[in-house]
């Protein structure tokens, strides 16, 4: 053994002895392991889970561009354009007491140039639990016929209670609303609660919806029937109101009739035409006057809609509208809309 052999073996039998070690070699952390979002299908397309959770989520939402026709639109203009942003959040879990949902809208409006005009604010925002729904949300009197022609309703947005019951082909509910701040041009703004009721029911191809609503401040109250078939090539649209006087839900006239046939000519267009007879009417077009007059009108017109392409279709009407001892007024809208 020469001497250099001895040498290291001896500073390897004193560091043995002496428990002298090497430095601890640098170890790189495992990377934390990446959940993926997971796609939810139990509520329908577009949700996915919430990573970590088990709330599905889906946004959704629209952008509009739309013109408006009519004497007057805007000041002396007989034309006024406007663009709206629509925003909506949409959660909802399984429960041992049923689906529970969360969903907020937002919606912001730009009528000009100038910042000033524009709004941001909440449309809906409502939590929904099995049956019961609270919050701020279109009542049943917003769903009326499908075109643009129909009016068959005064105010449909309110801060509501509402349960229903849903057995598919056979529904019914009631709603306790919030009516503050409904304006009567004028007389006794509103500032109480309202009633409402549904009743629907599906008969094969065909739709039948009985609402009414009773406005507790004034007193008064309205009902609604409508019934969609399918008929041909397109769905046929019946509907009759009645209002004991004029109140929240429906302060237009004291009775009217409408009809319409939306036919579907292709995958990407429908035309429907449509027709309604007021009696009685208590305002003009769009507001909500104070008592019934001796006056009737009656309205048509057309809308048209069309797919261009998945997520934006075009919308165009125009109407007439011809009261008793008023003007004629003929009325419309081109809306270019970007859904997602």
């Amino acid at each position: 053994m020469n001497i250099k052999s001895l040498l290291i073996g001896s500073a390897a039998a004193l560091a043995a002895v002496s428990g002298a070690q090497a430095a601890d070699a640098i170890v790189a952390a495992e990377p934390e392991p990446l959940e993926y979002v997971r796609v939810c299908d139990a509520f329908g397309t577009g949700f996915f889970y919430i990573p970590g959770t088990e709330t599905c989520l889906k946004f959704g939402g629209y952008v509009r561009f739309q013109t408006n026709i009519g004497r007057d639109e805007s000041g002396t203009s007989d034309w006024d354009s406007f663009t709206r942003a629509q925003f909506e959040v949409d959660t909802r879990t399984d429960t041992e007491l049923g689906a529970l949902r969360g969903f907020i809208g937002f919606r912001g409006n730009a009528d000009n140039g100038s910042s000033s005009s524009s709004s941001v604010f909440v449309d809906q925002a409502f939590i929904e639990l099995g049956g019961l729904k609270v919050g701020k949300f279109y009542s049943w009197w917003d769903d009326d016929l499908s075109g643009e022609t129909d009016i068959l309703s005064s105010n449909t947005l309110f801060n509501s209670v509402r349960y229903s019951y849903d057995a598919g082909s056979f529904a019914a509910g009631i709603s306790v609303d919030e009516l503050e701040g409904v304006d009567f041009n004028g007389d006794n703004e509103d500032n109480n609660v309202g009633i409402a009721g549904s009743l629907a029911a599906k008969l094969g191809t065909a739709d039948l919806s009985l609402i009414g609503g009773y406005d507790i401040d004034r007193e008064e109250g309205a009902v609604r029937l409508i019934a969609t078939a399918e008929i041909g090539p397109g769905t046929l649209g019946l509907a009759g109101v009645w209002a004991s006087g004029v109140n929240a839900y429906y302060g237009v006239s004291e009775w009217a009739v409408a009809a319409e046939y939306a036919i579907k000519a292709t995958d990407k267009l429908t035309i429907t035409p449509g027709a309604q007879y007021l009696g009685n009417v208590a305002a003009d077009l769009v507001g909500v006057g104070q008592d019934f007059s001796n006056n009737d009108a009656w309205t048509a017109g057309l809308t048209v809609d069309y797919k261009i392409t998945d997520g934006l279709a075009t919308k165009i009407t125009a109407n007439y509208y011809d009261e008793d001892g008023a003007d004629d007024e003929v009325t419309g809208f081109v809306r270019l809309q970007r859904s997602f």
